[in-house]
């Protein structure tokens, strides 16, 4: 963590901590130009401007920030007022969306925890479905998730102001929440998976009391929308940090809830297919030398084993290689489950379903090389080259094969024409 003044030590009393400039390392030449313009222009306008959240713990611990969103006591309507090239968006929570020619600056008015009454979920149930009441800094600082992501930086004096002791926990490299951890995680099932988030891509450990809570309701996950849970799967395997993520996730009992298919990955050599351990860790070396990795790779890399291990069941029963048809059918039930769990939409749900199939014909007997150049124009292709790529450096299986399609893909057109897509004929049901 970079230095802080370490005699100054958090109190969760009714005044919060307040670090001045001189004893904290957040400087505005490490916040994005975008977000100092906003932060800038609410403060002007005569309201409260906080940067919060995730930025400030990471610039706190010397790191640099992925997202800079600010928080002010200006209502969603006066942000839009206040600027012209805002939008309002959410509906759950209703936040705006401050837009610039090279990115977004997501601005919220501070909350409070809103009354269980009108959440409309029974007695017994505590999720959140509303989350529109509006209160202070200190009520908003202390509905948020961990103490870590509750520090506010205010552009006023430059302090760093600190509610809930998350100063403390940086400095313990401790993930705590803010209050009851099973009530939070029964609030927004989602924290649990962010807990686990943030102690693999930080290297921080769970508070105790945490850890037994996310093992107690770690089925409440399930009451998440897909919507959400696809977008964290995403920024999970995006992350850099997914290895140490899924062993945190494998360690609370979390991951074989939230999601089977990479559990199968983690475990792979309880069913003797030891190297897919590693597709994880491929995944990571790769974010971390910079490659982009679609929605198709990161889902492909997850459901491709089990596609692969159900295949070489079939071929061992039947003693020969299975039929294209066939194939496809096999593909389709293993893709199948994922698809509705998560409720992905159309298009996501055929580049998924063309990367692995591009990924099987890799293996096919092929006429020509120009056939080859031509099925590099296929829509799957690049996601399935990708796929490819992740599998050779897990099972160190594959590097001619790779370095052969490489090649192809270099002496692709520019604009090579799309192959068409053949989709599977769906059965139609007998009627009884």
């Amino acid at each position: 963590m970079a230095p802080y003044n370490s005699s100054v030590s958090a109190s969760r009393s009714e005044r919060p901590l307040v670090l001045s400039r001189p004893e904290h390392p957040v400087s505005r030449s490490n916040i994005d130009s975008n977000a100092i313009k906003v932060l800038y222009r609410l403060h002007h306008g005569g309201f409260k401007s906080y940067l919060v959240g995730g930025a400030v713990r990471d610039l706190m611990l010397g790191r640099r920030p992925k997202d800079f969103d600010a928080s002010t006591n200006a209502r969603p309507q006066q942000i839009r007022r206040l600027f012209r090239n805002s939008r309002i968006i959410g509906r759950r929570f209703r936040l705006a969306h401050v837009y610039f020619h090279d990115g977004i600056v997501e601005v919220s008015t501070f909350r409070r925890d809103p009354d269980p009454q009108s959440q409309g979920n029974g007695q017994s149930d505590l999720l959140i479905t509303d989350d529109n009441v509006f209160g202070s800094p200190k009520e908003d600082a202390y509905r948020r998730d961990f103490t870590i992501n509750a520090l506010f930086y205010d552009i006023s004096d430059f302090s760093v102001i600190d509610w809930v002791g998350g100063v403390e926990d940086l400095h313990l490299k401790k993930i705590r929440t803010i209050g009851d951890a099973e009530v939070r995680f029964q609030e927004d099932p989602v924290r649990m998976l962010r807990a686990c988030e943030l102690a693999g891509r930080l290297d921080f450990d769970i508070e105790e009391t945490a850890q037994v809570a996310i093992r107690t309701h770690r089925r409440e996950v399930e009451k998440a929308a897909p919507a959400r849970l696809t977008e964290e799967i995403c920024e999970l395997l995006r992350s850099g940090s997914s290895n140490p993520i899924l062993q945190w996730m494998i360690r609370l009992g979390l991951l074989e809830v939230f999601l089977p298919e990479a559990y199968l990955v983690m475990s792979a050599g309880e069913h003797g297919a030891g190297e897919f351990e590693r597709i994880p860790t491929v995944i990571d070396e790769m974010v971390e030398s910079g490659r982009e990795i679609s929605d198709a790779a990161v889902f492909g890399s997850l459901l491709l084993p089990s596609v692969l291990l159900r295949r070489r069941d079939v071929e061992a029963v039947n003693q020969r290689p299975i039929r294209r048809a066939a194939l496809r059918e096999l593909t389709g039930e293993v893709l199948a489950p994922f698809v509705s769990r998560f409720a992905l939409s159309r298009q996501r749900t055929e580049q998924l379903h063309q990367a692995i199939w591009a990924f099987h014909r890799f293996a096919d007997r092929w006429k020509s090389a120009g056939d080859r150049i031509r099925f590099a124009g296929y829509p799957g292709f690049d996601d399935a080259l990708t796929l490819l790529e992740i599998m050779v450096g897990a099972t160190g299986e594959g590097e001619a094969k790779l370095d052969l399609w490489r090649k192809i893909q270099e002496k692709r057109p520019e604009q090579a024409p799309r192959a068409k897509v053949s989709r599977p004929r769906r059965r139609r049901r007998r009627r009884r």
